[in-house]
């Protein structure tokens, strides 16, 4: 056959039936799925050898590692000792108003609060009412000095001239009163005070007035007195004097008729007196003239007393009635009363002067820390930072104030004065108070927040070595060294003498100068590793 006629008989033979194609699509998809198994088979076992151990492997694997060296740097900065704690932003003054011993001057009866025109956050001026109490008044003055005992005519000393110079801040004048005499101008301008808040003051002498009374009286009879020594009594030797008014002995003289009317203050009877004069010369005997010096002595001493009255009467300030503020503005803290409520505690706390911040020690700290230290004030809520420095630490502990009716100290028996109350006795014990005040006057929204203080208790005196302590040890020879590490691994011990310590560092200085340095690497515990170092 030939070559053209197979071609032509390749070309025309019949297609393959299709039951063969789909044998083998079959065929080949077996053959796939069981490769695929194979597969699976394999990465299963290779699991299995992973997860499953032998013990001898898994003790193995559990023990401990051997042991290395832990490694910090030698750092040369200025070491500090700080001490971390909390504190409360307050004002730096702070007042309890407790007025205790109100009078009335209607009859004492309990304390009831009848008047509270402020609330929490209210601004307070020099001047204002603040509360009313018993129907009296109780109102802020500007002075840091606080009230101790009752203002009255005629009292002397530092608080009357800050009372003067309060008063005369808010425009009242106190004449030619010396400083720190409470006299005629300084009780003008109190009532005008009163008065300004729509009270009168309280007398200074509660008599409804009967002791002036009584002393104008004493001097108008002293003066009636005099006048009647002064003048003729009777005929002396039966006859008439010569030289007399020739109208019998009882007739006055004519000096007599001018002289001045009963009462008249200084100097009545003094015309009498003189008036009379050649009449009680002529006519009158020994017994005359002790009358009219003793006449004239009980005038002296009336008008004397008169004098006294006079300068007693007026107004005065209660101890309970005013609260002087050493910072003004103010504002109110708290309100802890409502009208008609006994007064039982404080019934206002006034805030003023900027915030500082205020905190209580333990006996630890408080062996640690004192004024001057540098501290850093931070604000969780805000996120700030303010520097600032510990301005005081007390001296004694201060103790809480009891809850509850506090007993009522008489007025002028309060050494906080002012009715500001003040810390009784019997309260939790608070400890040492320490108070910061900022190096720039902290923010409003301080007010109120517990804040961290941390104050730096010791620093070293500029940049020197530092250490963790961890890093310093005693060797059994009774020296402190240090074990520097180099870099290829040998240990060495460098004997140091320590210094200031804090925030888990410590200063060090080395006993030969250049032994250590900063950057040195030195040895502050055991870290696990595959070989030990060796120790030189």
């Amino acid at each position: 056959m030939s070559e053209a006629e197979q071609v032509v008989e390749h070309t025309e033979a019949p297609a393959a039936p299709e039951d063969d194609r789909g044998g083998l699509a079959r065929g080949r998809r077996a053959v796939l799925a069981v490769v695929g198994g194979a597969a699976l088979m394999a990465v299963g076992g290779l699991l299995a050898t992973t997860l499953v151990k032998s013990p001898a492997q898994v003790a193995a694997e559990t023990g401990p590692p051997a042991q290395g060296a832990l490694t910090a740097d030698v750092e040369r900065r200025v070491l500090a000792q700080t001490v971390v704690m909390r504190g409360t932003v307050v004002a730096d003054q702070s007042v309890a108003v407790s007025p205790q011993g109100v009078r009335s001057g209607e009859g004492t009866g309990a304390a009831l609060v009848t008047k509270l025109p402020l609330k929490a956050g209210d601004a307070v001026t020099a001047g204002q009412l603040i509360a009313e109490v018993s129907g009296r008044p109780v109102f802020t003055l500007h002075g840091a000095q606080p009230m101790y005992r009752d203002l009255k005519p005629g009292a002397t000393g530092d608080d009357v001239a800050q009372l003067q110079q309060a008063l005369r801040e808010l425009g009242h004048g106190t004449g030619g009163d010396a400083k720190g005499v409470f006299g005629a101008g300084t009780k003008a301008a109190l009532a005008a005070r009163y008065r300004a808040i729509g009270y009168e003051p309280l007398p200074a002498v509660a008599d409804g007035g009967a002791a002036l009374r009584s002393a104008r009286e004493a001097v108008r009879s002293a003066t009636w007195a005099v006048e009647d020594a002064s003048g003729p009594t009777g005929p002396v030797g039966g006859a008439p004097a010569e030289g007399g008014s020739g109208k019998g002995g009882a007739t006055p003289g004519p000096g007599a008729t001018a002289s001045p009317g009963a009462g008249s203050g200084p100097g009545a009877g003094s015309g009498a007196i003189a008036g009379s004069g050649a009449i009680a010369g002529s006519g009158s005997g020994s017994g005359s003239g002790r009358e009219l010096a003793r006449a004239r002595q009980a005038l002296g001493e009336a008008r004397a007393a008169l004098a006294a009255a006079e300068a007693a009467d007026g107004p005065m300030l209660p101890t309970a009635e005013a609260v002087f503020l050493g910072s003004l503005p103010a504002r109110v803290s708290s309100v802890g009363a409502r009208a008609g409520s006994p007064v039982a505690g404080p019934v206002l706390t006034l805030s003023g002067g900027e915030l500082v911040v205020e905190a209580y020690l333990k006996d630890d700290k408080r062996q640690l820390l004192r004024a001057g230290m540098t501290v850093l004030i931070s604000s969780e809520l805000s996120g700030t930072d303010v520097r600032g420095k510990v301005a005081v630490v007390a001296t004694e502990r201060s103790a809480a104030q009891p809850a509850g009716p506090q007993p009522q100290q008489d007025p002028g028996q309060n050494p906080k004065g002012g009715g500001n109350g003040g810390t009784g006795g019997g309260g939790a014990d608070l400890g040492y108070r320490m108070v910061v005040s900022a190096d720039q006057p902290l923010p409003a929204g301080f007010a109120g927040q517990d804040v961290r203080l941390t104050i730096e208790s010791a620093a070293t005196d500029g940049e020197a070595l530092v250490v963790p302590v961890t890093a310093v040890s005693a060797g059994a020879d009774g020296r402190t060294v240090v074990t520097a590490v180099s870099a290829e691994g040998t240990q060495r011990r460098i004997e140091v003498r320590t210094g200031t310590s804090g925030d888990g560092f410590v200063a060090v200085t080395p006993a030969q100068a250049g032994a250590l340095a900063a950057g040195t690497k030195v040895v502050i515990g055991a870290a696990p590793r595959e070989t030990r170092r060796k120790t030189k």
